[in-house]
C-alpha cells in the first residue's frame, strides 16, 4: 500500500466557503451533526439502490447503520456509515471542489444573511453541507472506502486552505468522518459535543425520522453498581409518513400527533396521504381538537414540519400551508426538494408550490368528508377553527368556492348552523338573491329592523357575524344567487302615497338630523320598527367602520340614510304633533329616533349623555 501523502489547495470558491465557517457567527452550530448523518443517510440510499442491480454490493447492504462514536478525552467525535464510500477521484469532486454548479448563488445568498437561522438553512443547499464541520472542529479527517474496491482513502484539512489526501485502510466499506472538536463556548452557541446529552438532543430534533438507526454506545448500569458501554439506537426510525395507513396502529399515529403538535390530546382528525410523479411526497397532517391561544397572534407557532428524504429540514413551514389552514399539524416529506433548502428559496420554488396547493386539497377534501359524515365531529371543528378558514373565502388561493362550501353561518331559520347549498336548497319559489345582514354579534342581528319584512315573506337572512365577513360577502356570489345585503338602499321603489301621508314630517326630520343623516326614506322593510339607517352600495358599513377603527385606521364619517316606517304609531304620532305646529317639542323625539336606529343595529352613539337628555325630555312629554 502506498504512503504517499498527496497536498491538495482548494479552490477559490471553496476557500471563501471554509472561511465563513471557521470563523461562523451563526448561533446554531447544532447542524453540523444532522448534515453529516443526512451524508450518511444518503450513503446508505445510494448502497442500497446499487445493490439491487449489482449483486455483488447485496452483501454489504445487509445491515446498514449510522455509529456516532464520542472521545470525550481527546474531543473527537466521529458519525461512520457502511455506505456506498468515495473513490479518490469522488473525494477531489465531491470534497475539494465543494459543488458542482451553484457555488456563486451559494456564498451570495450566505454572505447576505450572514448571521441567524436564515443563513444556517443554507447550510448545504448546494452540496457543501460536509463543510459545516468546520463550524465546530479545528480539524476534519475523513476516511472512505468505496463499495466494490478494496483501497480506502483518507482525506484530512484544517481548513486553511489546503487538504492532504493519502491511501489507508478501512475493513468494510463506508465512510468516517472524525472532527477534532474545538474548545465548548456555551456564550457562543458552541456545546460540549463530546457530551452524550447534547449528542441525544440533536439526533431528536433533526434527525428522529431518518430510517437507518444510529447507533451510539452509552453507559448503562450494572447490578453491582458498576457502570457498561451498551449500543443504543438514538432514533425512533419511525419515518411513519412512508408507511401504508393500514400498516400503522392509531395509537401510533396518536403518539405522533402529540409529539409534532405538543398536545395532550388527541388529533380531531387525520390526513395521511402520499402522491408520486412530477411531485413526489409523502406526508400526515392532523387537526386539532383545539385551537392554540396564539392563532391570531403574528408571532404564533404556524405552518408544518418539512422533511426531505427522511431528514427533517425546518419546523413552523408556513410556505407549504395557506394561512387559512394554519391550524393544521404534522410533517411533509418531499423527495425533490434540496435538503436544507431556505426560506427564501421555498417561497420561488415551483415544487414548493405544487406541495402547498395539493396540501391545501388533502385538508379540504378531508373537511369536506367530515362535513358530509360526521356533522357532530365537524361542529367541533368550526367552533375552534371555522372563523381562520374563513379567511380563505378571501385568499383561497384558487379554492375559495370549495371554502364557500365548507363555510357554516348562522341564519334566521333557525338556531342551527347552515351552509350555503343547504340555504339555496331551502329558498322560496320567487326568491333570487342571497340575504345577509353584518353586524356586531349574531344575538343583535337577530333583532335587527332590517329583517323584518324578510321574516314575514319567510325568507331566511345569513347573520355574518365575523370580522373577515364584511370582506369576503362584497360582490360575492354562490350557485349563480348574489350575496345582498339588507342594510342597503332597496331597489324598490318609494311608496309615494305613504310619503305624501305623513306631510312635512319627512323634510323636518331631514332638516333636524342633518349633521346625521343625508337623507330620509320610506321604507319598504319595517314592519313593527319605527326606523332603521341603511347605506348606498358603495357606503362603508358600520360593522366595517368598527374593524377599522380598532386597527387604528382614519375613518372617513359616512352619512347613512334613514328609513321610517309611515304605519308606525310613533311616526303618526309625530306628524300630528307638526300638523299642530309642536316643532320645538317634535326635534328630541327626532333624535331619538334616529339613537334608536344606531342602537338596534348595534352601534355606539356619539353623544350617549345628549341622548339620554333627549330621550328623558321625549318621555316627560309622553307622560303629560
Amino acid at each position: 500500500m502506498s504512503t504517499v501523502k498527496e497536498t491538495h489547495s482548494f479552490e477559490t470558491e471553496a476557500k471563501q466557503i471554509l472561511d465563513m465557517m471557521i470563523y461562523s457567527v451563526y448561533s446554531n452550530k447544532d447542524i453540523f451533526l444532522r448534515e453529516l448523518i443526512s451524508n450518511a443517510s444518503d450513503a446508505l440510499d445510494k448502497l442500497h439502490l446499487e445493490s439491487l442491480t449489482d449483486h455483488g454490493l447485496s452483501e454489504y447492504a445487509k445491515d446498514p447503520f449510522i455509529r456516532i462514536v464520542r472521545d470525550e478525552q481527546d474531543r473527537n467525535l466521529s458519525v461512520s456509515d457502511n455506505g456506498i464510500g468515495m473513490d479518490k477521484d469522488e473525494i477531489v469532486s465531491y470534497i475539494g471542489t465543494i459543488a458542482k454548479s451553484g457555488t456563486k448563488e451559494f456564498l451570495d445568498r450566505l454572505k447576505e444573511k450572514r448571521e441567524g437561522d436564515a443563513a444556517e438553512m443554507l447550510i448545504g443547499q448546494f452540496g457543501v453541507g460536509f463543510y459545516s464541520a468546520f463550524m465546530v472542529a479545528d480539524r476534519v479527517t475523513l476516511l472512505t472506502r468505496k463499495a466494490g474496491s478494496e483501497k480506502a482513502w483518507r482525506w484530512e484539512s484544517s481548513g486553511d486552505g489546503t487538504y492532504t489526501l493519502e491511501e489507508a485502510e478501512r475493513p468494510i466499506p463506508g465512510t468516517t468522518v472524525t472532527l477534532h472538536l474545538k474548545e465548548s463556548d456555551p456564550e457562543n452557541g458552541m456545546k460540549d459535543y463530546t457530551s452524550e446529552w447534547a449528542i441525544r438532543e440533536i439526533v431528536r430534533t433533526y434527525s428522529d425520522f431518518v430510517s437507518y438507526p444510529i447507533k451510539m454506545q452509552v453507559e448503562k448500569p450494572k447490578d453491582d453498581n458498576g457502570k457498561v458501554l451498551e449500543d443504543e439506537t438514538l432514533n425512533s426510525m419511525k419515518a411513519l409518513w412512508m408507511r401504508q395507513e393500514d400498516e400503522v396502529t392509531d395509537e401510533e399515529y396518536r403518539q405522533f400527533y402529540r409529539h409534532v403538535a405538543h398536545d395532550w390530546q388527541d388529533p380531531l382528525a387525520r390526513i395521511v396521504f402520499s402522491t408520486e410523479g412530477v411531485n413526489e411526497m409523502h406526508g400526515i397532517l392532523f387537526i386539532p381538537p383545539k385551537a392554540p391561544y396564539d392563532m391570531f397572534m403574528r408571532e404564533g407557532r404556524k405552518g408544518i414540519g418539512l422533511y426531505v428524504k427522511r431528514v427533517f429540514i425546518m419546523d413552523d413551514c408556513d410556505e407549504i400551508l395557506p394561512s387559512y389552514l394554519r391550524f393544521v399539524k404534522g410533517v411533509v416529506d418531499s423527495e425533490d426538494l434540496s435538503l436544507n433548502i431556505s426560506r427564501e428559496i421555498l417561497q420561488q420554488d415551483r415544487q414548493v408550490r405544487l406541495i402547498r396547493k395539493s396540501v391545501a386539497r388533502k385538508t379540504l377534501q378531508t373537511l369536506k368528508k367530515m362535513l358530509k359524515e360526521d356533522r357532530e365531529k365537524y361542529l367541533k371543528f368550526w367552533d375552534e377553527f371555522g372563523v381562520v378558514l374563513k379567511e380563505g373565502l378571501i385568499q383561497g388561493e384558487g379554492e375559495e368556492e370549495t371554502v364557500k362550501k365548507l363555510c357554516l353561518f348562522s341564519s334566521t331559520d333557525s338556531e342551527k348552523l347552515t351552509t350555503l347549498d343547504e340555504y339555496v336548497d331551502r329558498m322560496p319559489e320567487g326568491q333570487d338573491v342571497i340575504h345577509y345582514i353584518t353586524g356586531p354579534s349574531v344575538e343583535v342581528l337577530r333583532k335587527s329592523p332590517h329583517i323584518e319584512s324578510l321574516l314575514e315573506k319567510e325568507e331566511e337572512v345569513l347573520l355574518l357575524a365575523d370580522p373577515v365577513d364584511e370582506m369576503w360577502v362584497q360582490g360575492a356570489s354562490f350557485r349563480d344567487k348574489e350575496l345582498r345585503s339588507v342594510a342597503r338602499i332597496s331597489d324598490d321603489e318609494e311608496n309615494d302615497e305613504a310619503r305624501k301621508n305623513l306631510g312635512g314630517l319627512i323634510d323636518f326630520i331631514k332638516d333636524s338630523l342633518k349633521e346625521e343623516i343625508k337623507d330620509v326614506r320610506v321604507s319598504s322593510r319595517l314592519t313593527s320598527s319605527p326606523a332603521c339607517l341603511v347605506g348606498d352600495e358603495d357606503d362603508i358599513t358600520p360593522q366595517m367602520e368598527r374593524i377599522m377603527k380598532a386597527m387604528g385606521e382614519d375613518v372617513p364619517e359616512v352619512k347613512r340614510v334613514l328609513e321610517i316606517n309611515p304605519g308606525h304609531r310613533v311616526l303618526k304620532s309625530m306628524a300630528s304633533m307638526l300638523e299642530k305646529g309642536d316643532e320645538e317639542s317634535l326635534r328630541p323625539f327626532c333624535s331619538v329616533l334616529y339613537g334608536q336606529a344606531v342602537l338596534a343595529e348595534g352601534g355606539t352613539l356619539k353623544d350617549p349623555a345628549e341622548f339620554g337628555h333627549q330621550l328623558s325630555v321625549v318621555m316627560e312629554k309622553a307622560l303629560n
